[in-house]
């Protein structure tokens, strides 16, 4: 019993395919959602071996449709012969129409922009974690770079005393 409950531990922190750190640095995020691809049966494949790189990919919306481009799934020596992968192409996100419209309102009107946050598996499906953020200034960054390096000296301070 206790086996099965470890083998389930080490599932769900294999769980991440891949995080933008990025984002974190150069935008505030102020909401989350979560969005389904739809993808190749190669790329899923590049997925399960970790095989992505999210770093310079971001979110645009057309048609009413929200789109992930700029995202490098490279190719497994062992693809298929037959096809022809493509490493960075678009991929369409899946979303329900009330996430789709508030999405829309808020990079088109209060001039927000989507990022992509992190990939991660979720009942056996890929899922993407997407952010509505607002890019910061420099000064934005330095404050938030002064707050980490003072909460860390915070909490060695409190591990010596």
């Amino acid at each position: 019993m206790a086996d099965k409950k470890s083998k389930k531990d080490t599932k769900q922190q294999n769980a991440s395919i891949a995080v933008n750190r990025q984002v974190r640095h150069e935008y505030f995020v102020e909401e989350r959602f979560e969005a389904g691809l739809v993808l190749e049966g190669w790329e899923v494949k590049s997925l399960r071996d970790g095989r992505i790189q999210l770093k310079e990919s971001y979110v645009v919306i057309k048609r009413g449709e929200a789109w992930l481009s700029g995202a490098h799934i490279s190719p497994m020596l062992s693809a298929s012969t037959h096809i022809k992968p493509e490493a960075v192409r678009m991929k369409k996100l899946l979303l329900n129409r009330h996430e789709l419209n508030k999405l829309i309102g808020a990079v088109e009107r209060k001039g927000y922009t989507l990022m992509p946050l992190s990939m991660y598996w979720k009942n056996g499906r890929a899922k993407l974690e997407i952010g509505l953020a607002k890019g910061k200034q420099l000064h934005d960054k330095r404050t938030a770079s002064k707050d980490r390096d003072w909460q860390r000296e915070k909490e060695r301070i409190m591990k010596h005393a």
